[in-house]
């Protein structure tokens, strides 16, 4: 079956929406039929969803009604009168399209065009995808950021994880080479896109470890999550590291394969997130968690640098270290999974959306979900005191309901740069880096917003300060 190539190619929102309008219409389009049909039949719900259902629907002691149930109607009715192409309409076709998503793995969206061309592309984040429009509404600020709505959330996500984990579910049914697989032509060139890796099959296996070189056998993948936590082979991204040691030591890589979304510096202690531009707020950020002095850890990163970049669904998902050091802590903090900031839209530039376009908005909101997303935090202290302590941030964001740390981490370990540090599982996802104010840093002249940056490039420098004049 041949595909024709989407008119526009996304940057920022690669990955996460599709970048063809008719692919994203019709993934919706197609869940409403399915809702429709099994709502005319009352259908059972499977076990996951109707457990989900419960639990927003339940009141709370001494309410009529439920709260998150309320909250959901509100949405549909936002959703409805800001946005009228957005296709379910109510929470019960709601549930009935999450049947359809959480018994199958990630696969390609597949419609025709206006000749009967098949036109397709991969959706790796649906559950994201069905709440893209409903998630950008007043409501579901209020509701998404409800931990009993995230804890609720979180039992639906577990469900599916487990069915993506496990060899014998049927969870690697999407990758093969058939019209919604991920390894298709199609696929091929998702996975490609940026450079991320030579095209074509062979490519694939040059880049990434993998059970077997048949990508009709779906390169003997196992599950969709043994794919989506794939390794690179041995030398496919090779440590970008100096021979001079003392040049070495001050240098910064990439701890992730990631598109950069932005650098900010002085950033504060406490800030107004809902501002706009969403500041970055290091209290809120690290939740306020104290060192071993006693000392908040927040304190030691006021008027510090933040360097943020995205990773999508295609990209690699496990972070390593991008500096020399002793790791000083790590823990895992629970959060929201589809929280955004409510906005109007695509903004005036945007690189990918025409202003006022309502799709991605978790995409726009990532660094608000520095402080409201599920999220590894990792506090290494680098062998070169000009960098001292930094922080490396894991945002689990949508279906990235697991941050997973290594055991080098666990055991607050020596790391070398290019050791890992944890990875992602289910979807994609963002990360920080975090520098004190005492480090001095310049990045390099490639590291520019929307570009794509390979795990272990060299992307900043430290240096010392110039004295203060007198």
């Amino acid at each position: 079956m041949a595909y024709r190539r989407a008119s526009t190619a996304f940057t920022r929102y690669g990955g996460w929406i599709p970048s063809d309008e008719r692919i994203y219409h019709g993934f919706h389009s197609r869940l409403l039929q399915f809702a429709q049909k099994k709502h005319k039949a009352l259908s059972n719900h499977v076990p996951a969803v109707q457990a989900f259902a419960d639990a927003i629907n339940k009141p709370e002691a001494g309410e009529e009604k439920s709260l998150m149930r309320t909250l959901f109607d509100k949405i549909f009715l936002q959703a409805a009168k800001e946005y009228n192409f957005f296709k379910i309409k109510n929470f019960d076709q709601l549930l009935y399209a999450l049947d359809n998503i959480i018994v199958k793995p990630p696969e390609f969206e597949v419609v025709e065009d206006e000749n009967g061309v098949p036109v397709g592309e991969p959706v790796g984040v649906p559950i994201y995808l069905l709440f893209d429009i409903p998630s950008n509404t007043a409501a579901a600020y209020d509701l998404f950021r409800l931990p009993a709505f995230n804890k609720a959330l979180k039992a639906l996500l577990n469900s599916w994880g487990d069915f993506l984990s496990n060899p014998d579910s049927g969870s690697n049914s999407s990758l093969n080479t058939g019209p919604t697989g991920w390894f298709s032509k199609a696929g091929m060139e998702k996975l490609s896109a940026q450079g991320r890796i030579p095209d074509g099959p062979d490519g694939f296996i040059r880049t990434y470890v993998s059970p077997n070189s048949d990508p009709n056998q779906g390169f003997g993948y196992r599950s969709w999550d043994e794919f989506f936590v794939r390794e690179f082979q041995q030398g496919a991204r090779p440590l970008d590291i100096p021979d001079d040691p003392k040049i070495a030591a001050t240098l910064i890589h990439s701890a992730t394969e990631n598109t950069v979304l932005r650098i900010s510096t002085k950033v504060k202690k406490h800030d107004q997130f809902w501002l706009k531009g969403q500041p970055y707020s290091l209290y809120d950020m690290l939740d306020s968690n104290p060192g071993p002095s006693g000392v908040e850890r927040a304190d030691q990163f006021i008027g510090g640098t933040v360097y943020q970049g995205f990773l999508g669904p295609q990209d690699f998902h496990r972070w390593h270290a991008p500096v020399d050091g002793k790791i000083v802590d790590g823990y895992v903090l629970e959060g929201t999974y589809y929280a955004v900031i409510p906005d109007a839209g695509a903004e005036i530039g945007d690189p990918d959306l025409v202003p006022g376009d309502p799709r991605g908005g978790i995409i726009r909101s990532q660094p608000f979900l520095t402080l409201a997303a599920t999220r590894a935090v990792i506090f290494i202290e680098a062998d070169n005191p000009l960098i001292g302590l930094m922080c490396f941030v894991g945002l689990g964001m949508c279906e990235v309901s697991t941050c997973e740390l290594s055991q080098k981490v666990k055991n607050k370990e020596r790391v070398k740069v290019g050791d890992e540090l944890g990875m992602f599982h289910f979807g994609g996802s963002s990360h920080v880096m975090i520098f004190n104010n005492k480090a001095a840093i310049t990045f390099a002249d490639d590291v520019v917003t929307d570009t794509h940056i390979k795990i272990h490039s060299i992307i900043a420098q430290v240096h010392e300060k110039p004295p203060k004049q007198k």
